[in-house]
C-alpha cells in the first residue's frame, strides 16, 4: 500500500493506493497554520494543524488500521540531477534541499512532509517523483537562456513543470500521436510539445510563473517590468503580486475561478477569459513550431478537463494548424507517483 503525499505551502494532500493502483482513500489537511481542516471520506472537520508535521500525524491517524508500506512524494523541483523517480536516501534529500533556491515555495513543504514521515516511522521506505523530470531530456537550445555562462552555472535555465501530469497523460493515450500538443489548464497553466512521447519544449521555464495567463499568475512578462516593480514596490511585494494577485484575478478584478468568470456577464470577466484563450493559443503556436507540426491536441487539468467552452475556443484559434483529434485526459498525478514508486520497489 502506497501513501502518495502532495505537500503544498499550506496544505497536505494524500491518497492511499493498493498494489494494483486502485485508489483506496483520499485525504487532505488544509489551511495549515490557520483554521485548519481535515477532509476524508467526504467529511470535513476542523483540526489543530500548526505545521506540516502535525498534518502528517493527522493523516496517519485518519487512515486508522489501513497499512502503509511505503510513501511517495510529489517534489516540484529536482534540478539538473534528479531527473527520474528515486528512493529517498540522505544523498537524494541533500539534492532536493539544494534545489530549494530554485523552488522556494514548493520544495520546503515537500521536505517537511518527508521529514515528518521519517520521524514518525523511520523504517518506512520513501520515494519521490519530480515535476521537472519529464522535461529533462529537452535539447539545450530549448532550455538555455541567453545569459553569460557564470549566470547559467547557477542553475538559471528553463526546467518546465507539470511533468507528472504530462507523464500520466502520455500513458493514457493510445495510440500515441507522433506530435502531441498537451495543455494543462488549471490554476497553473502550461503547454508541452511532446514528440514521440518525449517533451521537446514547454511553456514554463525557470519557475512556474512563465507561460500563458493563469489563475493568479500573469504568465510571461517582460523582465524590465519586473525589475521596475521590484525597485518601486520591493521584491517580496512584487513576488506576492506575481504569484497571487495577477492572471485571471488581476485582469477581471472579480475571481481567479474560470467557472465564475464564464458565468459573469461583466466586460472584465469576458476580457479575462478572452486573454486566457488568446495566450494559450499564441504560445501553442510556438510549441507547434518546436515539433515541426501537430498531429493531435490533449487537454488536462481542472479547466482542461471540465470546460468544453474553453477547449472549443482554444481549438478554434488553432485551426490554422489543421483540424486534428482532440483528447480530454483526466489528470492522474497521484496515480503516476504511485506507479513510479511501485516500479522502483519491484526493481529493487
Amino acid at each position: 500500500m502506497i501513501l502518495v503525499v502532495n505537500a503544498g505551502s499550506s496544505s497536505v494532500k494524500a491518497a492511499l493506493f493498493a498494489p494494483d493502483l486502485t485508489e483506496v482513500t483520499r485525504l487532505m489537511v488544509s489551511t495549515i497554520g490557520g483554521n485548519a481542516a481535515l477532509s476524508h471520506d467526504g467529511q470535513t472537520r476542523p483540526v489543530e494543524a500548526p505545521d506540516h508535521a502535525t498534518a502528517i500525524t493527522l493523516i496517519r491517524q485518519a487512515l486508522g488500521e489501513r497499512p502503509v508500506n511505503a510513501a511517495a512524494h510529489r517534489v516540484v523541483h529536482g534540478g539538473e540531477t534528479l531527473t527520474a523517480p528515486t528512493r529517498l536516501t540522505p544523498d537524494a534529500l541533500a539534492q532536493i534541499r539544494a534545489c530549494v533556491p530554485l523552488a522556494p515555495l514548493h520544495n520546503p513543504p515537500a521536505l517537511a512532509a518527508i521529514d515528518a514521515l521519517a520521524a514518525s516511522d523511520p523504517a518506512l521506505p520513501q520515494y519521490a517523483s519530480f515535476d521537472t523530470a519529464f522535461h529533462a531530456g529537452q535539447p539545450p537550445v530549448a532550455t538555455t537562456y541567453a545569459l553569460p555562462e557564470r549566470i547559467r552555472a547557477r542553475g538559471i535555465r528553463r526546467y518546465g513543470f507539470h511533468g507528472l501530469s504530462y507523464a500520466g497523460l502520455v500513458r493514457q493515450i493510445a495510440p500515441l500521436p507522433d506530435r502531441l500538443l498537451a495543455l494543462h489548464l488549471g490554476a497553473g497553466v502550461s503547454l508541452c510539445a511532446i514528440h514521440q512521447g518525449r517533451s521537446v519544449a514547454t511553456s514554463m521555464g525557470y519557475s512556474p510563473l512563465s507561460g500563458p495567463t493563469m489563475a493568479t499568475r500573469p504568465g510571461d512578462i517582460d523582465a524590465g517590468a519586473v525589475l521596475r516593480l521590484a525597485e518601486e514596490d520591493g521584491i517580496a511585494a512584487t513576488a506576492n503580486m506575481l504569484n497571487r494577485e495577477s492572471g485571471l484575478l488581476g485582469l477581471s478584478g472579480i475571481s481567479a475561478d474560470m467557472r465564475a468568470l464564464l458565468a459573469d456577464p461583466a466586460p472584465p470577466a469576458a476580457f479575462a477569459v478572452a486573454h486566457f484563450c488568446y495566450w494559450a493559443a499564441r504560445q501553442a503556436g510556438s510549441l507547434i513550431a518546436a515539433m515541426g507540426g501537430i498531429d493531435a491536441l490533449a487537454f488536462t487539468g481542472g479547466i482542461g478537463e471540465n470546460s468544453p467552452v474553453i477547449r472549443d475556443r482554444i481549438t478554434a484559434l488553432l485551426l490554422w494548424a489543421g483540424k486534428v483529434p482532440v483528447h480530454v485526459i483526466p489528470a492522474r498525478e497521484e496515480e503516476q507517483i504511485a506507479r513510479d514508486a511501485l516500479a522502483l520497489i519491484h526493481d529493487a
